[in-house]
Formats: structure tokens, C-alpha cells, sequence
């Protein structure tokens, strides 16, 4: 009952005008009695001022005395007021509030107060103010004294207005005391009328509430056989209909949810007014948002793209559905799929937003256009050459064996050159596709980089290129394919020699590394890479210097085959350089 809306509508509206009446005849009945103490106060003043003022006879004339101060202390004690006697002058020559003589002769001079004004003007004055005497408000009421008809003085007789204001205060609690006693025994009974016209429709809204929020068991029964009989048995039938039918959609809402949450392409719907009705996790993690923060609220308070908006805002006003790729600023790097189509209805209810992260398909379909055109222009390179040769010797340089000689060496090298390249290919598709096979054992790194620097001391030695091992731990062991691991020093130490000029130095160096990892080095003396190449230098067939990289004798795709092997064994690799200093390779692999 309590939390009855119409209940207290009903009962307040009652209660209301109850109220309000009640106001009325206190405020009209406060109001003609304060009207009345207020005259009776006026008339009081008046009666004790022309008594005073019968008793004055020679006063004013003789002006201070001690008699006439306890004279007039006595009387404004009898009367219940204060009393005052002002010579024309406005010299105050007694007064009943003041306790001596020589306090009323310090009182300041009452000519300009504004009864006493009046009183010398028309013969009597009233006034209502703060006293600067005794710093309370008062009600003052002066008559003037005449002796054989001439003006001799004012007799000011006053009350303090919180005497006035206490009897009128005394009146207007006893009129609200009665008005609320009535006012009360008027609201119970409206009460008690309100609580039974209302108790029916209580039980029934609190079953339409319950049913509401899912609880579907609810059963009225009024034993009346009126029309609230019928209508309970009614919403009985209601009730029991409508709890299987949300059992239905319960079911294949969760179906759908489930499907639509499991979903890798993100989902969004919206309403006619962009405001998101549903968006699943796939949908916040492509667009850097979140599903539940954004439930209710416009989309595009969430997302911040204008491609986006602007697809949403055409599909609403066109009704057609439209495909689109959107790239987002806020990563630059992603790409997103996006099919927006609005929902069935007249007019459109909203519309649905799939996202298809593709970022990924158009990188690897970069990466294809791009190693399609470098293997196409690493193989031309050297069928182009051995073309070449081919046409001329056939053209007569085959005559002279000096030239013959000359061309088929060259032939023989391009011919190497593209079987390398072949099997650098091979090896690294291999790689790449997990298909091969490692044999991880622990190899301890001192024996085993020794013979990798045997290999290369000959090339080494030509240039005057001092090899350097530095162990800081002997006896330290890695994880790794023997053979593989031999394809990484050998090719980071065939680049060192490469690109480190003659009388230089390329130091090899290990030590044990956090994680249970251990941290090998491939430094040079050699001339450097810019900063701006180091990111990419484990692309294939990526070279700083093209045509210096061919003349060597480089495929372009050793240091990829580096950093897949690297990974393959659960390691990593990274690169740090200077130009004119020297490159240093850092692999990071296993402890055995």
C-alpha cells in the first residue's frame, strides 16, 4: 500500500485540500485575532498615556526630579509599559525604564523621533521601531500635554512589540492546535476510504510488476464476481501464455547470443538513432571500444571514424545495404571489412554492422605482390646474364678460346648463383611451413663456433680480418639443431666479412642471460646500416645497398632464414648499428 502511486495520489490530493483549508481558516482566523490584540494594545497605550497625562499637572515646568522618576518608574511597573515624558525641546525628563536620574539626563534627545513628531504636530503619534535606548523593537503611542491650552510636553507611553508578539503567538498556537487535531482525524478517515478503493489494484500491479521482471507463477484470486473476478482470472490465463512464449525467446536468444559472442567478424547493432543495441567482444576489439560502456549510448560516441559514420548514416537514409574497407587512423596499420546492412521494416528499425578484420589478408597479399616481384627479379637477374653469354658465344666468341672460357665461368657463376637462390628458397619455405624437422640437442658453443670460424678463416685471412672469441663462461651450453644453428653463425659471420673493410675485426661472444637463456653476439668493425633499414632487415630479399649485396654474392634472404631458424628454436634476434662503427647481432637462444 505504502508504495501505491495512485494511493498517494488519491490520498494526498485529500490530504492536500484538507491541508489547504485548514491553512485557510488558521491564516483567517490568526489573522482577524492578531488584528484584534494589535487594537487592544493601541487602546491600552492610549488609556495609560491620558492617564499619565492627567497626572502631569507642573511636571514639565520643574523638569528633573528624583520624584518624578520614581513617580514614573511606579506607574510603567503598574501599566506593564514604558513610560516616557518629553518637554518640547525633546528633552527626556523621565523615564520608567531607566533605573536613575542621571541615566535619563545621558538619553538622547527624542524631538526627531518620529512619534513625538506627530504628537506635536496633531496631538498624538504612534510609531513601530527598534528602540537605540534598549536596542528592541517597539510600539510607541505619544500625547501631547497642554496647560491652560499651551503645549507643555509629550507623554509617550510604549510596549515592546515582543510582549505583542508573544500574546499573539499564544493565540495562533492554540488556533493550529485545533486546526491540526482536526486536520488529522480528517486524514485518517481519508485514509482508511483510499486504502480500501485502492487495495485491488495494488495486488494486481504488483503482479503485472512481478511478471514484469520474469516471475511468471503469479495467481490472483478476488473471491468478488464482479469485474475484478473476471479480470483476475484473465491475467491468470495471461500470465501462464506469456511465461512459455518468453521460455521460447529466452532459449533462442542465448542461441543467437552464444553464436554471435563466438563470432571472430565483430557484430554491431544499432537502432534508428545510432544508439548501439548490441555489439560483441570481437566488435570492441577491432574498433578499441567497449560493448557494455557503449550499450544504449550513440555509436559513434564510442568510435571515432568518419568513413564508418558516414557508411551508417547512407544505409539509414538509402536502405541499402553497402561494403566498404575502412583503414583506422588511431593504428594506422589496420584494416577493417565492413558490411553494413539495415534491418526489415517500415520505417528502418537500425541496422546491422559486420567487421572483418583484414589487415592481415592485405599484408600477406602485399607480402606476396612483393616477394612474387623480388623472386621474378632475383631469378631474371642471373637467367638474363646466362642468356647473354649464351647468344654470344653462339654467335662466334665460342671461336676464341680465351673469350669461351672467360663467358662460360660466368655462365657457371650466375648458374651457382641462381641454384643458390633456389635452395635458399627451398630452405626457407621449409621453415616457414614447419615442415622440417629439427634435431634440438644441447650443443656446447666453444668447439662448435671454433669450426664455424675454421670455415670462414680462409675468406677472413684475405681481407686481414682478425676473428675474436670472447667466452665469459666456459663450458656454456645452448639448445639447437647442430646443423641449423651452423646456418646462423655461418651466414651472420659471412656478412660481417662481407661488409667489414680490410685489416677489421668481427669478435664472437656468449654469456649466460636472463630467463634461463643464453645471449650470442656477432659484432664487426664493418661500415654500418642506418637506423631507418635495421626494422626491416629480416624481410626477404630486404638489402641496404642493392648492388653492392649482388656483387658479394647475396641471395637477400639470409638473415630471413636467420630469424625464422632462431624462432624455430624458441629463440630470438635482434640488431643494433652505427654507421662507420660496426653491426652487432644479438641471438638469444635456450640454455642447455
Amino acid at each position: 500500500m505504502w508504495s501505491s502511486r495512485l494511493f498517494w495520489k488519491l490520498f494526498l490530493v485529500y490530504a492536500g485540500l484538507n491541508i489547504a483549508s485548514a491553512i485557510v481558516f488558521v491564516l483567517i482566523v490568526s489573522g482577524r485575532q492578531k488584528t484584534q490584540v494589535e487594537d487592544q494594545v493601541q487602546q491600552r497605550l492610549h488609556d495609560s498615556a491620558v492617564i499619565m497625562r492627567s497626572s502631569m499637572e507642573g511636571v514639565f515646568e520643574k523638569g528633573f526630579s528624583e520624584e518624578l522618576q520614581i513617580k514614573v518608574e511606579k506607574l510603567g511597573a503598574l501599566t506593564g509599559t514604558r513610560i516616557t515624558l518629553i518637554d518640547m525641546d525633546g528633552i527626556v525628563i523621565a523615564d520608567s525604564d531607566q533605573s536613575s536620574l542621571q541615566l535619563v539626563r545621558d538619553m538622547e534627545n527624542h524631538k526627531n523621533r518620529v512619534e513625538v513628531i506627530k504628537a506635536l504636530a496633531t496631538g498624538s503619534g504612534t510609531s513601530e521601531r527598534r528602540s537605540p535606548t534598549l536596542s528592541e523593537p517597539m510600539k510607541y503611542y505619544a500625547l501631547l500635554y497642554r496647560h491652560d491650552g499651551v503645549p507643555k510636553g509629550v507623554v509617550r507611553v510604549s510596549i515592546t512589540m515582543s510582549k505583542i508578539q508573544l500574546e499573539i503567538a499564544s493565540i495562533e498556537k492554540l488556533i493550529w492546535s485545533i486546526a491540526l487535531l482536526v486536520s488529522f482525524t480528517v486524514m485518517l478517515i481519508t485514509y482508511w476510504v483510499v486504502a480500501r478503493m485502492i487495495r485491488p489494484l495494488t495486488i494486481l500491479t504488483n503482479a503485472a510488476e512481478s511478471i514484469a521482471n520474469g516471475d511468471y507463477d503469479q495467481k490472483l484470486y478476488f473471491p468478488q464476481h464482479d469485474e475484478l473476478g473476471i479480470l483476475a482470472q484473465s491475467f491468470n490465463h495471461m500470465s501462464k501464455e506469456m511465461a512459455e512464449r518468453v521460455r521460447q525467446l529466452q532459449a533462442s536468444g542465448d542461441r543467437l547470443s552464444t553464436v554471435l559472442e563466438g563470432m571472430v567478424e565483430g557484430v554491431i547493432a544499432t537502432n534508428e538513432r545510432q544508439h548501439v543495441l548490441f555489439a560483441n567482444e570481437s566488435a570492441g576489439r577491432l574498433l578499441f571500444f567497449s560493448p557494455e560502456e557503449a550499450q544504449g549510448k550513440p555509436l559513434f560516441e564510442s568510435v571515432r571514424n568518419h568513413q564508418l559514420q558516414k557508411a551508417v548514416t547512407e544505409v539509414l537514409k538509402n536502405l541499402e545495404p553497402q561494403r566498404m574497407e575502412v583503414e583506422l587512423e588511431s593504428t594506422s596499420d589496420r584494416i577493417l571489412g565492413v558490411t553494413t546492412t539495415p534491418l526489415p521494416g517500415t520505417p528502418c528499425p537500425g541496422l546491422v554492422i559486420v567487421l572483418f578484420d583484414m589487415t592481415e589478408l592485405r599484408r600477406l597479399e602485399s607480402l606476396r605482390q612483393e616477394f612474387v616481384a623480388n623472386v621474378s627479379h632475383e631469378l631474371k637477374t642471373p637467367l638474363s646474364s646466362i642468356k647473354a653469354y649464351t647468344e654470344t658465344l653462339i654467335r662466334g666468341a665460342m671461336d676464341d678460346p680465351e673469350i669461351s672460357k672467360t663467358f662460360l665461368m660466368r655462365i657457371e657463376e650466375q648458374a651457382d648463383r641462381l641454384h643458390q637462390l633456389i635452395l635458399d628458397l627451398i630452405s626457407l619455405a621449409s621453415i616457414e611451413s614447419g615442415n622440417q624437422v629439427f634435431d634440438i640437442i644441447s650443443i656446447e658453443l666453444r668447439p662448435f663456433v671454433e669450426s664455424c670460424l675454421v670455415d670462414q678463416q680462409t675468406v677472413a685471412e684475405s681481407k686481414q680480418i682478425e676473428l675474436i672469441i670472447e667466452e665469459q663462461e666456459p663450458g656454456l651450453r645452448v639448445k639447437a639443431d647442430e646443423e641449423g644453428l651452423h646456418q646462423i653463425l655461418g651466414n651472420l659471420i659471412n656478412n660481417a666479412i662481407k661488409y667489414t673493410p680490410e685489416q677489421g675485426t668481427i669478435t664472437i661472444r656468449w654469456q649466460r642471460d636472463e630467463g634461463n637463456m643464453v645471449l650470442l653476439q656477432v659484432q664487426d668493425t664493418g661500415i654500418g646500416i642506418e637506423e631507418k633499414h635495421l626494422a626491416r632487415l629480416f624481410e626477404r630479399f630486404f638489402r641496404v645497398d642493392k648492388a653492392r649485396s649482388r656483387e658479394l654474392g647475396g641471395t637477400g634472404l639470409g638473415l630471413s632464414i636467420v630469424k625464422h631458424l632462431v624462432q624455430s628454436f624458441n629463440g630470438t634476434i635482434g640488431v643494433t648499428s652505427k654507421v662507420g662503427t660496426g653491426t652487432t647481432f644479438s641471438v638469444r637462444l635456450p640454455r642447455g
